[in-house]
């Protein structure tokens, strides 16, 4: 699976949402710095060539779909962020995490809970 660039990450995420869109109905779902149509079509078709997205056709338009689930990406993404910045070390993630306050004991202890029971 090949890296996005933000902003194909952000039409991924309206495609997540949608499920199935045309390049209008995404266009209107880009609240900040929203591309010309004729950019975000080519980054779309773009999407298209990395494996993203596929398309059913209508006339002249194209209706578009994701065929990598979020699921799939995130877990990608995920499994990359370890290994770049957290030395591969899910101890080092969590501790990050701890020390900067944006997991609480509670959680923790949550974590251990389904690490203990495998659920």
């Amino acid at each position: 699976m090949q890296k996005l660039t933000n902003k194909e990450e952000e039409i991924m995420h309206i495609l997540w949402k949608l499920n199935k869109a045309f390049v209008k109905e995404i266009q209107a779902e880009i609240t900040e710095d929203q591309p010309h149509y004729n950019t975000l079509s080519t980054i779309v078709r773009n999407l298209e060539e990395k494996g993203f997205v596929a398309h059913t056709p209508f006339g002249n338009t194209h209706q578009y779909y994701p065929v990598v689930t979020l699921k799939e990406y995130g877990k990608r993404f995920m499994n990359t962020a370890i290994d770049n910045y957290f030395n591969s070390s899910y101890k080092n993630m969590v501790s990050f995490f701890a020390k900067e306050e944006k997991i609480s004991a509670d959680e923790l202890r949550e974590i251990l809970d389904m690490i203990e029971n495998k659920k």
